[in-house]
């Protein structure tokens, strides 16, 4: 009855657990698994990222896993910050520091568009890998703006809307955000199944 999610990230954790959302389903996650080591996400996709986690936590606990790898493409950086988003100034990660960079990139910038993307993967003990994606439109506003979320939240003001993610209640963001959508799309996709007796999870690779 255990789904493991491979995250380390409480805020994370606290997003998927609100949003994807199934009774039969006790969620643990890679926090209470100290002893395994952190995957190196060198995916040249958020695609690969995402199976990559899935399938090592899966492997090393014995439980289906599910794992996401996301991050903000900006249109006006060619894409970027992309799979280095949470690394975009560099180590250790630092949030402040990321929309820091971000702001100085586009000082000059007269176009803002950007999206938060996010792909989610659900695997297997036997390897069996499955994905959905997620994403968001919007803007990078100019300074930021609200106290919610994490990460560039402050800073992304998404299509149809004034606020921040991080100026949302996290009902609102959920709602629409690029997570929210994946997460929306994996329990259309394997709701249905995750809902039934472990022992009738489809197995192998």
């Amino acid at each position: 009855m255990k789904l493991v999610i491979a995250t380390r990230n409480k805020h994370k954790l606290e997003e998927i657990r609100a949003i994807f959302h199934q009774p039969s389903l006790e969620f643990v996650c890679a926090l209470d698994y100290p002893d395994i080591p952190d995957v190196v996400e060198d995916g040249d996709t958020f695609e690969a990222n995402a199976m990559k986690k899935s399938v090592s936590l899966a492997t090393a606990t014995g439980l289906w896993a599910l794992a996401d790898d996301s991050g903000l493409e900006v249109d006006a950086l060619n894409g970027a910050p992309g799979i280095y988003s949470a690394r975009y100034a560099g180590e250790p990660v630092s949030y402040p520091a990321n929309n820091r960079k971000l702001l100085e990139e586009l000082q000059h910038a007269k176009n803002r568009k950007a999206r938060f993307r996010c792909v989610i993967a659900l695997s297997s003990p036997g390897g069996k890998t499955r994905t959905v994606d997620g994403r968001c439109e919007g803007v990078i506003a100019h300074e930021e703006r609200g106290k919610q979320g994490f990460g560039y939240d402050p800073l992304f003001v998404p299509d149809g809307f004034t606020k921040t993610f991080a100026e949302m209640d996290a009902e609102s963001k959920n709602a629409i955000s690029h997570r929210g959508r994946a997460l929306k799309k994996a329990t259309e996709a394997w709701g249905a199944m995750l809902a039934k007796n472990p022992a009738d999870w489809p197995t192998g690779r």
